[in-house]
């Protein structure tokens, strides 16, 4: 199996580049599943149920969100009642909506996710350790395959949670710094990590954002809205190769594209 896991999208221009190109990615790339981060499609922060269904109809099968899931309010009846999309797991059992994505593929295969926070330099989150093992256990029965979303801001915390997740799931893939990194490997027990797998979105600015107004703001020390940057839109991620019997990895592949 082939599965591609595309990370942060940022912005509606990025929205609509992943619906447009992810049906050719399916057919060309041979991939028999597509997960994406969409923690901020929605002018860069939260998701929209509208942007939700894009998404989906184009063929992202599971959605993950991150530390803005709950920024658009509209979306939490969609996250309590559609199981292809969820909030990370560890932002409090109060928290609404789902704590992990499951569906279904066209081959059967019974593919799930779930996305935990980091506690390093970011607001803060339940234990993402204990948070692993709760949902592992859950999703034992449920899932052939699960592929796990590391939404955290210091590396060494996102490569401590794969090492704990190595040999138990098929990919532990890093998301959140939107800046891909050039370690992806196979994790001695068979987990395909990588620390980042970038974002999908806008390239010509700071992080998808517009580079005037974030130098303002490191200059001036005042807050103040940072537009979405405008252009040299790329998209990010990592192909995961999996061994379906075993539910592990055999390989794992960077991606990165323009549209043409």
């Amino acid at each position: 199996m082939r599965i591609l896991f595309l990370g942060d999208i940022v912005g509606g221009a990025s929205v609509d580049l992943v619906v447009r190109q992810v049906p050719l990615l399916r057919a060309n790339q041979r991939l028999d599943a597509v997960m994406a981060n969409a923690e901020n499609a929605a002018a860069g922060s939260g998701l929209s149920p509208s942007q939700f269904r894009a998404l989906s109809s184009a063929g992202v099968d599971l959605i993950t969100l991150g530390d803005h899931a709950l920024r658009k309010r509209e979306i939490l009846s969609t996250l309590e009642s559609d199981p292809r999309v969820c909030r990370p797991a560890n932002m409090g059992p109060r928290c609404p909506g789902n704590d992990h994505a499951l569906t279904t593929l066209a081959n059967g295969v019974r593919l799930a996710t779930f996305c935990v926070l980091g506690r390093t330099f970011m607001k803060p989150a339940e234990c993402p350790l204990d948070t692993i093992d709760r949902l592992l256990d859950q999703l034992r029965t449920k899932a052939d395959i699960l592929i796990v979303d590391l939404h955290a801001e210091a590396t060494a915390e996102k490569q401590l949670l794969a090492r704990h997740l190595d040999g138990k799931v098929a990919a532990a893939l890093g998301t959140h710094t939107h800046v891909p990194t050039a370690d992806a490997q196979i994790l001695p027990g068979g987990t395909a990590f990588q620390t980042d797998v970038g974002m999908c979105g806008p390239h010509s600015g700071v992080l998808g954002r517009q580079t005037e107004a974030v130098m303002r703001s490191a200059r001036t020390g005042l807050t103040e809205p940072w537009p979405l940057a405008i252009g040299d839109l790329r998209l990010h991620g990592a192909i995961v190769e999996l061994d379906q019997a075993t539910g592990l990895a055999t390989a794992i592949t960077p991606f990165s594209a323009r549209e043409p």
